[in-house]
């Protein structure tokens, strides 16, 4: 296989959300109370709910062709960031610069756990606009571009039962991937020891929808040092997957609901031969404990339900067999700054070549698996010769790949005469 004949699904990637996205998403009734974004005294863009800033930085980490020297959390307004990351027409273009036959975008203001509308004090409107927001990604964002994004959604984590009828409602809608959080009881949630997220799970079991646990929301768990750097919040999240694994594995999660599946975004690969080494043996040695590993051993629940992403792991691709083919797939990361994007394509063949990585395998990480985990056919809508890095690329030879400053995309939206507040 050659680099051009690769044919990749990322599932993990991210949308800034448009100023503009509850517009025809909410009930005119209560139009007029739907977020919106401000600009703050200090000239910085933010997402505003029941008269609250969100707690998630607007535009978190969306740093796709700034110079490195100024990347960061926070950019401050729409007009300092590619417009392919809020534009889904621009953003489909950027997929077919980078490669990209299809995407999974995770949400930045609403929060991986809808955690602008669980923060909101009225729990009714809140409802009603994370119900708006699930609609504005399902139905325009994802629905404008047939076969290039899997949908994801966000439920109401203050209640299960709601939970459970948002999963109902979105599995009818087509939608079979939640974003939720690996660790809830960091945030004051009851974690995955108990029956509280029962009704939950229960209707991802039957829906055969996907549990998406993406790193970011496990960091409370660890003491780190007050003058640790800010590498720490960076390199140490991929490794707490480890711990979310261990939530759902040793605790009721995965046994209870033999049939749920669970994806571990942005976690990283290579460590997870350890881990389940590790697993096994426990498993057989410790056996004072009183689990019950009759059926199936730590390893064998992993391979049955579990798929982990990477977006360079070259450790991990060469151990892919001891973790098990079948529950690999890779992402891009798009627009972080950890994304491999616009090469993406070359870092990924790069790795695969060194590992001696065949056809199958390739195709298994590149696509295969990230499909028939989600239950979703690109095909149906791109013809697999059109589908591949080349084909892609050979259509969007006109995008600008250029490295531009936050100064320089401000300038040119106000020579464009548009508003930063304005998609």
């Amino acid at each position: 296989m050659n680099l051009d004949d690769m044919i990749l699904v990322s599932i993990d990637d991210h949308v800034i959300e448009p100023p503009d996205m509850f517009e025809g998403h909410v009930p005119q009734k209560w139009a007029d109370q739907a977020p919106k974004v401000e600009r703050s005294p200090e000239g910085i863009d933010r997402w505003v709910f029941q008269g609250i800033e969100t707690s998630t930085p607007f535009g978190m980490c969306a740093v796709v062709t700034w110079p490195k020297e100024e990347w960061g959390f926070n950019p401050g307004v729409f007009s300092e960031i590619r417009p392919a990351c809020y534009d889904v027409n621009l953003r489909v273009r950027d997929m077919d610069a980078g490669g990209v036959l299809a995407s999974m975008n995770f949400p930045t203001m609403a929060g991986f756990n809808a955690r602008t509308f669980c923060e909101a004090d009225d729990k009714d409107l809140a409802l009603i606009m994370l119900k708006a927001y699930n609609d504005w990604h399902i139905d325009e964002w994802c629905g404008s571009h047939p076969g290039r994004f899997i949908p994801i959604g966000i439920v109401p984590m203050w209640d299960p039962e709601l939970c459970a009828a948002e999963v109902r409602r979105l599995a009818d809608k087509g939608c079979k991937a939640i974003s939720f959080l690996e660790a809830p009881h960091a945030f004051g949630f009851p974690s995955f020891h108990n029956e509280h997220w029962d009704p939950m799970l229960t209707a991802m079991s039957e829906t055969g929808s996907v549990l998406c646990m993406h790193i970011g929301a496990s960091g409370g768990l660890i003491t780190l040092a007050p003058d640790a750097p800010v590498d720490h919040h960076i390199i140490l999240p991929t490794q707490l997957t480890l711990m979310a694994l261990q939530d759902i594995m040793f605790g009721r999660t995965l046994r209870k609901f033999p049939d749920l599946r669970i994806a571990l975004s942005e976690g990283g690969i290579g460590w997870i031969p350890y881990y389940l080494e590790r697993a096994d043996r426990h498993a057989k040695n410790q056996l004072w404990i009183g689990q019950d590993w009759s059926d199936r051993m730590p390893s064998q629940i992993f391979r049955d339900q579990i798929l982990a992403c990477f977006i360079t792991d070259p450790a991990g691709v060469k151990l892919r067999n001891e973790i098990g083919i079948d529950n690999l797939a890779w992402e891009c990361d798009y627009p972080h700054t950890d994304s491999t994007w616009p090469n993406g394509p070359e870092q990924l063949f790069g790795e695969f070549t060194a590992a001696g990585a065949t056809d199958d395998e390739i195709n298994k990480i590149t696509h295969e698996n990230s499909c028939r985990f989600f239950d979703f056919d690109p095909f149906k809508h791109t013809a697999k010769k059109d589908a591949t890095v080349g084909a892609l690329r050979a259509r969007a030879t006109d995008v600008d790949l250029s490295t531009v400053s936050k100064a320089e995309y401000r300038a040119r939206a106000e020579a464009a005469g548009r508003e930063t507040v304005q998609v």
